[in-house]
């Protein structure tokens, strides 16, 4: 699933269309292609995982779930599920997604201050909603896109290795200090995974997604579908702590 820094990229990449009107809607989507066709395209926003192009009157959302992509200027061998077009043959296409409209104002639906890519992310406030779900284990949290949006599978084993935490570990039962540790790696490691995805170089940082030995302690990491998330982890025993 692309996490919260790919979108960034995206946006950026998408944002020649800023300013431009929509000429063409395509693809297998439900939606009323109406409702942006001839309209011209007045921001390009991201908020943790979601995609938003704003058109007067209305948003398109664009999640790219686990396996969804997108180009520019190109087409890909499968199924268009929503694609703009505009003048002198540009294009944005977008594969394996879900789209939908947001009719009401975006800031009236999002909370900025929660999304960890964003400049009014706000670590005071993720600590305290963290603190309010004492049961929450750290894998599940920093999955919590109502706290920490833009959060992925990727940025949650490499945070919970970086700062040697369990990833079963209750928030409740964390130190402050540690608390504070997360939430401020889940931002710090999503802007270095920004610029390493950027460069081409992500996988070479990977210290604990997908690895098999732990490289500080030289012994096998654990691996499991853990918490209410069940997705992967990947994690050490002997340097990772367990809280609770």
């Amino acid at each position: 699933m692309p996490e919260g820094p790919s979108l960034v990229i995206l946006r950026e990449h998408a944002s020649v269309f800023q300013g431009r009107r929509i000429l063409r809607v395509e693809g297998d989507s439900k939606l009323d292609f109406d409702r942006l066709r001839g309209r011209t395209v007045t921001d390009i926003r991201t908020w943790g995982k979601h995609f938003l192009v704003q058109v007067p009157g209305v948003a398109l959302r664009i999640h790219l779930l686990m396996f969804g992509s997108w180009c520019i200027d190109q087409r890909k061998d499968k199924p268009l599920r929503i694609g703009l077009g505009f003048a002198q043959g540009r294009e944005l296409n977008f594969y394996s997604c879900a789209a939908r409209y947001i009719d009401e104002p975006l800031d009236q639906v999002y909370d900025w201050r929660g999304d960890v890519m964003s400049e009014a992310f706000d670590p005071a406030l993720a600590r305290r909603r963290l603190r309010a779900l004492p049961e929450q284990l750290a894998c599940d949290a920093l999955l919590n896109q109502e706290i920490l949006a833009g959060v992925g599978n990727i940025i949650k084993n490499e945070v919970l290795f970086r700062i040697r935490l369990h990833p079963l570990s209750p928030i409740g039962a964390l130190p402050a200090p540690k608390l504070r540790e997360l939430v401020d790696q889940a931002r710090q490691y999503s802007f270095e995974f920004y610029e390493w995805k950027k460069a081409g170089v992500l996988r070479a940082h990977w210290l604990a997604h997908t690895k098999s030995i732990c490289p500080r302690c030289n012994i096998p990491f654990h691996k499991g579908h853990l918490g209410l998330t069940q997705r992967r982890s990947f994690w050490c025993e002997r340097c990772q702590v367990r809280y609770g």
